[in-house]
């Protein structure tokens, strides 16, 4: 593939002290588009990534299926012709590595994958970046994804990409906590390549809104295996 268009996606809630350090660590020159979804943000998200440059767009449902979803609505809402030929979903709260990006978009660009995801559970992470309860969710679903469909998973990390085939064939539709498990059970059941590649994990800046709260963690622990056991 020479010269794709790539399109980057990112929800953020409430992300102002991160999302310039986020937008600037993206390498230059790499993408056609960087998209950040203020999903409902009380705070200047919104406000700091368009004047860090990206595209803004206003989500008022909260929810991290909703914020991706309108940035795909926005990536493919025009031409076909225009459409991103690779996207990328990338945290808001500097808790990835976007400097990681050549990483993660190389097996797609030498036709050897349809999906990646960015294994944090391969790569190295820095202490106290996964709770004990992230750590374990990550486990048990994978688990269970390899059981059902023999794979060798690892995590359900929010960094990935894909080709705009397969995230088309794919069908996304959760609204909630279940986005990236249901990306990865949807690729398994249509036999779409995917592999992982190794990256890094920080801290997060500020307190995380899933498993920074008990409410978030049983929500999105109980949707993550409502998500797996609804296409079993």
């Amino acid at each position: 593939m020479s010269q794709p268009r790539i399109s980057v996606i990112i929800p953020a809630h409430n992300e102002a002290g991160a999302i310039a350090l986020v937008l600037a660590e993206i390498p230059q020159g790499l993408v056609h588009e960087v998209i950040v979804v203020d999903n409902n943000s009380s705070d200047d998200t919104g406000a700091i990534a368009r004047a860090n440059g990206a595209t803004v767009l206003r989500e008022p449902r909260p929810g991290y299926g909703y914020a991706c979803l309108a940035g795909m609505a926005h990536a493919f809402g025009r031409d076909k012709s225009e459409w991103p030929d690779l996207v990328v979903f990338l945290d808001g709260d500097h808790s990835d590595f976007p400097e990681q990006m050549p990483e993660l978009l190389a097996p797609l660009l030498r036709g050897e994958a349809d999906l990646v995801i960015g294994s944090r559970a391969l790569g190295e992470r820095e202490k106290g970046s996964l709770l004990p309860q992230q750590r374990f969710g990550n486990w048990l679903a994978a688990r269970l994804l390899n059981l059902r469909y023999g794979g060798k998973v690892t995590d359900l990390g929010p960094f990935r990409a894909v080709t705009t085939p397969a995230l088309q064939a794919i069908g996304m539709e959760d609204k909630t906590y279940g986005w990236t498990v249901e990306m990865q059970v949807k690729a398994a059941r249509l036999g779409l390549r995917t592999v992982e590649v190794p990256v890094r994990y920080r801290k997060r800046i500020g307190t995380s809104k899933v498993s920074g709260t008990v409410k978030g963690t049983i929500g999105a622990g109980y949707k993550i295996l409502w998500t797996i056991f609804k296409y079993w």
